[in-house]
């Protein structure tokens, strides 16, 4: 496990309602670094987790809720029955934000329990 994650981890996000540019693919890039097995697709990163049940899937993505909840940071989830995808974008900045990977970092941290 990379330290960073955990780095990234303790942060909390900030409001970027518009009040920030996007970051630039370099930066993107060095943030991704950062994590595991997360992917740059266009203007998000994306991941895709496996479980051996529906109920482990459903109790995952309820603790993806509650961390959204919680950052005030919502990532677009498709759930299946033993997997689950998860995307993050700043849609108020059209592209992506430290937030996004502060939340990906604390999801990561989550599925390693």
């Amino acid at each position: 496990m990379k330290t960073e994650n955990y780095d990234l981890a303790s942060k909390k996000c900030k409001s970027c309602e518009g009040e920030v540019a996007p970051l630039t693919d370099d930066e993107a890039t060095k943030l991704l670094s950062q994590l595991t097995g997360w992917e740059l697709v266009d203007h998000s990163i994306e991941k895709s987790y496996k479980f051996k049940n529906y109920y482990q899937t459903m109790a995952f993505v309820n603790a993806i809720a509650w961390i959204s909840h919680r950052e005030d940071h919502h990532p677009d989830i498709t759930v299946g029955y033993n997997n689950c995808s998860v995307i993050y974008t700043t849609h108020a900045i059209n592209g992506l934000s430290e937030n996004d990977f502060i939340c990906a970092a604390k999801i990561d941290k989550l599925f390693e329990i």
